[in-house]
C-alpha cells in the first residue's frame, strides 16, 4: 500500500504523501520488521522527508523505549505528542530527547486539526512545571 501511496502521488504531482503505520507496538519484533521494510519499498521511489512518532503524553517513561525501537527500525526525525489536554504533562519527553535527540515537532492538545501545534520550548517546559 505504501508504494501504491507513493507511485500515486508521483503520477498526479501531489507532493505530500502520508503513509500512516498505525497500531504499531515497539515490543513486537515481526510488526516494527515491516517498518523497515515500509521504508525500503517507499525509498525505491522517492526520498523520504520526515517520519514522525505520535506518543501519547499519558504514556509515561515507556514512551522512552517506544522512541527507541522506532528510530532504529523507521528512523524517526520527529515527534508528535498528543493528549497534553488532560491531566497528562507529557514530562517522559525530556528523557526521550537526552536518550534519543528526536526533536518535538508537534503537539496535540485537543482532537481537532486547529489542536495540534507547533512545538515551542519554553512554552512546554513552562506548562510542564506550572509556571
Amino acid at each position: 500500500m505504501a508504494y501504491q501511496t507513493v507511485e500515486y502521488a508521483q503520477q498526479h504531482g501531489v507532493e505530500i504523501a502520508i503513509i500512516d503505520t498505525a497500531g504499531r507496538l515497539h515490543t513486537k519484533g515481526g510488526l516494527m520488521d515491516e517498518l523497515s521494510k515500509v521504508r525500503r519499498v517507499v525509498e525505491k521511489l522517492a526520498p523520504i522527508s520526515e517520519v514522525l512518532l505520535v506518543l501519547d503524553a499519558t504514556t509515561g517513561q515507556n514512551g522512552v523505549l517506544q522512541a527507541e525501537a522506532f528510530l532504529q527500525h523507521a528512523g524517526v526525525t520527529g515527534l508528535v505528542v498528543t493528549k497534553l489536554d488532560g491531566s497528562a504533562k507529557g514530562g517522559f519527553i525530556l528523557a526521550v530527547q537526552e536518550r534519543t535527540g528526536i526533536p518535538v515537532k508537534l503537539l496535540g492538545q485537543g482532537e481537532g486539526i486547529d489542536d495540534l501545534t507547533g512545538f515551542t520550548p519554553h512554552v512546554f517546559v513552562s506548562a510542564l512545571v506550572g509556571a
